[in-house]
């Protein structure tokens, strides 16, 4: 029996492959670990992956073997015209690798659980794919990661699983706030949940715990800045350093925001909606909204010196020129004055 675990929700993979592995641990946990083998599929030949896969299990019934980034690198092609690859075009080893492989799948031993796991979405096209659509030992399951507007369901689905409630409020601060890295979300979830304990989760305790929260406090150090509040604007970023914020880590924060607003501004003049902008960008709808209202304090003239003085007072800090908290001081400082 044969699976494809493919896509870029990586977190989703890895529970897939940990269920696999508590199956096999079932029995005897040190059998199954030596019985499950681990490869890489880089320098992997099919002399080499075949003899895995056809090895008696010791003192088992069944034996895994996992296998790493070998199909997606099978068929990494140059693209044809019409952005399909060609034969040709595919190298000759390539070619004999997937038939070799393609061939030998339906005869699997069937003692051997044969895992591969692809960090980027097949095509429907691929040999092993194929073999899976028609062979009852194959399976494939893809593993997207989800789009921004689904994130609130599944985060709501996460905490009831595991037993909490979060309010709507927090639950899209925490979407914002995370993103679609889903081993993150996973992390902070635990931690919030622990910490509110039998009460629900609140928007506080998201800005209080989550990692990423000082994003907010990045939202809040630009609207200091637009609205040209220069004591507000160095209050707010010692609070920052007094949390323990690295120098680089507000700056990189500063810059990716002046970035966006840039952006923001663009897509704005040409007309986009917020949700446009949304998918265009890969944001969410929320950090769209916060860049649209901040946009409107600066024109495109200061957004673009601004990102200039960015870029200074960042290779002012790498090179030494000037020490980090001196450095944002004055940056922050000339940003309200622009």
């Amino acid at each position: 029996m044969f699976y494809v675990l493919h896509g870029e929700n990586e977190f989703g993979q890895a529970e897939e492959l940990a269920t696999f592995r508590s199956e096999m641990a079932s029995g005897d946990p040190a059998m199954a670990e030596l019985n499950t083998t681990v490869l890489e599929g880089g320098k992997l030949t099919f002399g080499e992956l075949r003899h895995t896969c056809d090895t008696i299990p010791f003192l088992t019934d069944r034996r895994m073997v996992i296998v790493h980034g070998l199909l997606g690198m099978l068929s990494s092609s140059r693209k044809g015209r019409e952005g399909e690859a060609t034969q040709e075009e595919t190298p000759t080893w390539k070619r004999q690798y997937l038939k070799e492989l393609a061939e030998y799948l339906p005869h699997l031993p069937p003692t051997t659980r044969l895992v591969f796991v692809e960090r980027k979405k097949l095509d429907a096209s691929h040999p092993v794919l194929k073999v899976a659509g028609r062979e009852p030992c194959g399976h494939v399951k893809l593993y997207d990661l989800p789009k921004q507007g689904e994130l609130p369901g599944l985060i709501q689905r996460q905490v009831k699983a595991k037993g909490g409630t979060l309010s709507s409020e927090a639950t899209s601060m925490l979407a914002a706030l995370v993103g679609t890295d889903l081993r993150l979300l996973d992390q902070e979830l635990e931690k919030l949940l622990l910490y509110a304990g039998e009460r629900q989760i609140t928007t506080q305790d998201v800005r209080a715990l989550v990692s990423r929260a000082r994003q907010e406090s990045i939202f809040d150090l630009v609207d200091c800045v637009g609205r040209r509040q220069t004591d507000r604007a160095l209050r707010l970023l010692h609070r920052m350093l007094e949390d323990e914020a690295v120098p680089l880590y507000i700056l990189a924060m500063l810059a990716r925001q002046i970035r966006i607003l840039i952006q923001v501004k663009e897509l704005g003049a040409q007309g986009l909606t917020r949700q446009e902008m949304a998918r265009r960008l890969k944001l969410h709808p929320f950090v769209v909204e916060k860049g649209e209202a901040q946009a409107r304090n600066f024109t495109m003239a200061q957004l673009e010196a601004a990102h200039r003085r960015l870029l200074q007072t960042d290779w002012a800090i790498k090179t030494g020129e000037v020490e980090d908290l001196v450095a944002l001081d004055m940056l922050v400082v000339a940003l309200t004055r622009i």
